[in-house]
């Protein structure tokens, strides 16, 4: 199942992100700790590199991250030209805290009231841009809620004389090429709920689960997973919290097991878990073209 969720907004969104940009210094993405790559929209990349901007990348939500992965993630990120990486939690005031110090540190022309620091927030959908917003204003200032897309207009705020923050609605991309990535957004509450179904979404989550985390599973619902496959996990979750289908004989309710697990997994009762690794992500890229190249080498 390919997942794709490109609301109209989002197209104006681009083009005033892209006008604003022009006024900013540095961008500061966030991201989504738990899937660095998959969360980082590649339309952020081009216009930040066309206006040739630093990037100060936050790894948000790094306390619901493995903490090993998200280490490797930073190595990784803090290889590319341009780029400052950090694991962060917005809810954490001493984490915010740092965050002008770094970006000054790419823009270190722009540091006293006459040239102002000024700062572009970008990022996906419920990545948590409008709590880092808020931490940083310290008031709050832009609407927060558990579903993507409650931020849908851009604004500017000036915290002081020295520093100037562009907030942005959250942006996806039209088209999402690998079909994984998806599947990690909508997993992740990134995407809209009318573009995804659940069971299809938690199927992809606990085969992950199953091959990167069992003990996980085993820990948070009781059950071994030796010889299981993901659809006999929905299966286990569906028994051991008793959801079965209303006048049906006992019949197991897998959608609501499948929203059980996805709730478990995005609110971090399940543990704490990283969907993607730097050399995972190669391999699923390398798989990608390959899938590409097959049918042209067949014509």
């Amino acid at each position: 199942m390919s997942i794709q969720w490109f609301p109209g907004h989002m197209t104006s969104a681009r083009k005033k992100a892209g006008e604003t940009l022009a006024m900013a210094d540095v961008v500061v993405e966030v991201l989504d700790a738990r899937l660095p790559e998959a969360s980082s929209n590649p339309m952020i990349h081009e216009l930040r590199a066309f206006r040739q901007r630093p990037c100060l990348k936050l790894l948000n939500k790094a306390d619901m991250a493995d903490p090993e992965v998200t280490k490797a993630w930073l190595a990784y990120f803090e290889k590319q030209p341009g780029v400052k990486a950090v694991a962060i939690s917005c809810k954490k005031a001493s984490d915010v805290a740092r965050i002008p110090g770094l970006a000054q540190k790419l823009a270190p022309h722009r540091n006293d009231a006459v040239k102002p620091l000024r700062l572009m927030i970008m990022g996906v959908p419920n990545v948590g841009k409008s709590t880092l917003m808020n931490a940083l204003v310290k008031k709050k200032v832009a609407a927060v809620g558990d579903q993507p897309a409650v931020t849908k207009s851009q604004q500017r705020i000036d915290i002081s004389s020295r520093l100037t923050i562009y907030d942005t609605p959250g942006m996806l991309w039209p088209k999402i090429a690998h079909p994984i990535d998806g599947q990690m957004l909508a997993a992740s509450h990134a995407v809209g709920v009318n573009a995804y179904i659940d069971i299809e979404v938690a199927t992809f989550l606990a085969g992950f689960l199953l091959e990167h985390y069992p003990a996980l599973l085993t820990a948070r619902y009781g059950f071994a997973t030796e010889g299981m496959d993901a659809v006999g996990v929905i299966e286990a979750v569906a028994k051991r919290r008793g959801c079965l289908m209303k006048g049906r004989g006992g019949e197991l309710d897998l959608e609501k097991a499948s929203g059980l697990l996805l709730t478990d997994y995005r609110s971090c009762a399940l543990g704490r878990i990283s969907l993607e690794t730097p050399s995972l992500r190669a391999e699923r890229a390398k798989q990608l073209l390959e899938q590409q190249a097959a049918p042209a080498a067949e014509e």
